[in-house]
């Protein structure tokens, strides 16, 4: 992996960095949730910067990365937004178009978090027919 240098890395809540300053990722383990999820260690602080997003995402925006890889980027954040939207929709909803339209919203969930999970963490739920009756 390389790092682009002199790119702005954002570190969640309105903080950024620059990436070729950036020369440790420690993830939080206890007390971890909103707004603590990662400590970085710079180059110009004493001190690590608490950052809302997880390492790996602040490692993937410091990479050197193709159209490609912005593009595969994008994709992730859009499958995200659309679990955290399906997630939302009320359970009656969810059932009202179980039945009437064979959608398995609970399905699709769970398969597009198993696919956004990290490498290692997600198994393969199932095939595609299997969410539609």
């Amino acid at each position: 992996m390389e790092i682009k240098p002199g790119r702005m890395v954002s570190l969640g809540y309105g903080k950024f960095w620059r990436s070729d300053a950036i020369v440790g990722l420690m993830p939080i383990g206890e007390e971890r949730g909103p707004g603590h999820r990662t400590e970085v260690y710079t180059a110009t602080l004493d001190h690590p910067i608490v950052a809302s997003r997880s390492e790996r995402a602040i490692l993937e925006d410091m990479a050197f990365l193709t159209g490609d890889g912005f593009h595969l980027q994008e994709a992730r954040e859009i499958l995200s937004d659309l679990a955290d939207a399906l997630a939302d929709v009320p359970d009656v909803v969810k059932r009202m178009l179980s039945h009437e339209t064979h959608f398995d919203a609970s399905g699709w969930i769970l398969r597009l978090r198993t696919v956004l999970a990290p490498e290692g963490e997600g198994d393969v739920v199932g095939e595609q027919n299997d969410f539609f009756e």
